[in-house]
């Protein structure tokens, strides 16, 4: 692998992370001037190096699907000051490892991501949906939606998948919040990292001894049996990204796309009145909040074309998924929600062979709760002025902190 580039960084602009306050919905406006942009273009980036910005649609399906483009270094790394480029791909890590390793672990995990066995889930999100409307419901003054509504539920969900005992939940959200913030401090990091490793590496050695009727149990299972046992190493590595993965993409979507769809109230009229919209209202609100903030790094491994452009091998390239989002060329009046448009093929869940294996499941929660929360408080609304609601600015994942919310109790049910 090419090292050319790593360590130096040229006068160029700096990496866009910084939103409006005033539109906190949307992506950084460089993003827009970027798109306009013939080919590329070159941005400083805070851990060190320069990149190559693809904002363009076409350009970053191209991109994300181009097999000489490598994910060794974690997604969004250009974004942390002191982040480590170059650092060995850990045994089981899906996110970094490229070609045969990469497929090999897919292959093993995709039975337990089928569309059959994600939607035989969905009865059981429902019932985790309504049991958590009706405590919200119990209560009397306003609720943080955040903590009492959109973490548990997917965090339940996946402890439900992976066989993790819930009662673990509070402590690994507090690991995982320290290991996706982009300025932890490096000691928090660190003992976050080996919390969130010693509690994974207990429960698969159990699993290991004793395979359970979960994910991990399965997987320990399928692996053995098609002569591709996993060692510990990469069964706690996957667990741990399932886990993180599992909970905070979509507990951050819940709290966010709440908030979108508060402020444009004739959107959220439409999904009151037909909950069937929920389906394209969950892609939709994918595209156009697009919540992995920062996009996604690779590192060419050779000469390749991008577009029309030439990439030389070691560059550094981001593939600005919330700029493909809004590219005006695919998505029509990008900048607005529209819950009826067919948004099914957003970049949100990435593109190509690293394409998030759990969307299926993300979207049956997010459907369910995009269904039952409006249907069951129809006047749900913020308890705070806008402007104090907090946003994660410096998180991989973009949501907000905290969502006081209140609604007229005769209205509910």
């Amino acid at each position: 692998m090419s090292e050319t580039t790593v360590g130096t960084r040229s006068e160029h602009a700096g990496f866009p992370t910084t939103r409006d306050p005033r539109c906190p919905f949307d992506p950084p406006a460089e993003y827009a001037e970027l798109r306009e942009q013939q080919g590329t273009a070159a941005v400083s980036c805070p851990v060190g190096v320069d990149a190559r910005v693809v904002s363009r649609y076409a350009d970053v399906r191209e991109m994300l699907a181009h097999p000489q483009l490598s994910s060794h270094a974690a997604p969004s790394t250009h974004v942390v000051a002191d982040g480590q480029l170059d650092r060995p791909v850990a045994p089981g890590s899906l996110l970094n490892m490229d070609g045969p390793g990469h497929a090999r672990l897919r292959r093993l995990l995709t039975p337990e991501f089928t569309v059959k066995r994600i939607q035989a889930m969905r009865p059981y999100v429902q019932r985790l949906v309504d049991e958590h409307l009706d405590a919200l419901l119990a209560r009397s003054g306003p609720v943080d939606l955040v903590a009492d509504f959109a973490l548990p539920i997917p965090s339940l969900v996946i402890c439900e998948l992976l066989g993790v005992d819930y009662a673990d939940r509070d402590h690994f959200q507090e690991q995982t919040a320290v290991l996706v913030g982009t300025n932890s401090d490096p000691e928090a990091l660190l003992q976050a990292n080996q919390q969130v490793v010693g509690f994974m590496t207990q429960l698969v050695l159990a699993k290991v001894q004793a395979p359970t009727d979960d994910l991990l149990g399965r997987l320990i299972v399928r692996a053995r049996e098609s002569g591709q046992e996993l060692s510990v190493e990469e069964l706690v590595t996957l667990g741990i990204t399932l886990l993180i993965a599992g909970h905070e993409t979509t507990a951050n979507m819940i709290g966010l796309s709440t908030l979108a769809l508060l402020r444009q109230p004739d959107q959220l009229a439409a999904l009151r009145a037909d909950p069937g919209l929920a389906g394209t209202a969950v892609d939709e609100m994918l595209r156009y909040l697009s919540i992995v903030q920062f996009g996604v790094l690779r590192q060419a491994t050779g000469d390749l074309t991008i577009g029309e452009e030439t990439i030389k091998a070691g560059e550094w390239l981001v593939a600005a998924l919330s700029a493909g989002n809004r590219d005006e060329s695919v998505f029509p009046d990008a900048g607005r929600i529209d819950l009826r448009r067919e948004a099914t093929a957003h970049l949100a869940f990435g593109y190509g062979a690293h394409q998030c294996l759990g969307q299926q499941l993300a979207r049956v929660e997010l459907q369910e709760v995009f269904a039952r929360l409006h249907q069951r408080i129809p006047t749900l609304r913020l308890a705070v002025p806008f402007e104090d609601v907090e946003f994660k600015n410096d998180a991989l994942v973009y949501g907000v902190r905290e969502l006081p919310v209140t609604w007229d109790r005769e209205d509910a049910r």
